[in-house]
């Protein structure tokens, strides 16, 4: 069944031509059917090197890249955001925290629709602090929570507190918690996610530029996280979750987690660890995405 993309703005319609600004294109100066058409998998994350490495990555998995082979920026005529694609994989960058995220996923979400896409996934990978877990352990978002643990993404507009719901998609969480299984290469589970406003006091980490709580104030409150579900706390996932719902897409999001925040604030691991630890969502996802195409 085709599954395309749902557009929640009727004044699209009446536009002659959409400008795409962040990203540097427009329906008048590319053709998105011929440019994106074929995409089937998307894939988001914050670093631009990080997706320069994912596109490399996955080419090199799918047998579609020369190895050391260069991938031109999509979005090189701006500096906001980095884009690649190979096959039918586009990998985005998104910046750090939910303005940023959700200025991109705007502009993504109307590139797919105007390349007339289908049957689109789209998964978010990334870094996380972890809670009550091993650091390097990955974690698959059931749903995004805010800060007080509720499923939901509120938002001010037009002067008016508007909410929506923060689900993923459950049978795209199963299918990549299988994934894991059969790799078999890092422990990972399936919980909620944290979504915060900020990496320090909103995290409520003890080594910002300001904190007017104690330690165990701070230890109080990730434990009342973690009995609510939450496995985990980044800065993205609930606007994520709650535009690709309204938008019609299979969404996921998948962390590995660089601390257990039950343990600390500061990330003491090494480079090199940091950097094993980093590659796991994408050799989950890239996994993910060979099976879905038969090529396991």
């Amino acid at each position: 069944r085709e599954n395309s993309i749902h557009l929640c703005n009727p004044h699209l319609e009446k536009m002659k031509e959409d400008i795409l600004y962040h990203f540097a294109l427009g329906t008048g100066t590319h053709d998105f059917p011929a440019l994106f058409g074929d995409v089937k998998f998307v894939c988001v994350g914050g670093s631009p090197s990080r997706m320069k490495a994912f596109i490399a990555y996955i080419a090199e998995e799918l047998g579609l890249g020369s190895p050391g082979g260069d991938y031109p920026n999509i979005c090189a005529g701006t500096d906001r955001y980095a884009m690649y694609k190979v096959g039918p994989v586009l990998s985005v960058s998104h910046g750090m925290g939910i303005p940023s995220i959700s200025i991109m996923l705007h502009e993504l979400i109307k590139l797919l629709y105007h390349a007339k896409c289908s049957n689109i996934t789209i998964i978010r990978i990334g870094t996380s602090g972890g809670i009550g877990l091993e650091p390097g352990s990955v974690v698959i978002t059931r749903q995004s929570v805010d800060a007080t643990f509720k499923p939901q993404f509120e938002q001010v507009v037009l002067g008016k507190t508007v909410i929506r719901s923060t689900n993923l998609d459950e049978e795209l969480a199963k299918e990549l918690m299988q994934c894991s299984k059969e790799i078999n290469q890092f422990n990972t589970v399936i919980g909620n996610t944290m979504c915060t406003l900020d990496f320090y006091e909103g995290q409520g980490r003890l080594d910002g530029a300001i904190c007017l709580y104690n330690e165990e104030e701070k230890l109080q409150y990730l434990k009342e996280a973690y009995d609510s579900g939450v496995r985990n706390i980044e800065m993205e996932s609930s606007v994520f979750a709650a535009m690709c719902n309204l938008s019609g897409v299979r969404a996921a999001v998948v962390c590995v987690t660089l601390l257990n925040r039950l343990e600390g604030d500061q990330i003491s691991s090494s480079h090199d660890i940091l950097v094993e630890y980093q590659q796991r969502p994408q050799k989950l996802v890239g996994y993910f995405i060979k099976k879905s195409l038969g090529k396991v």
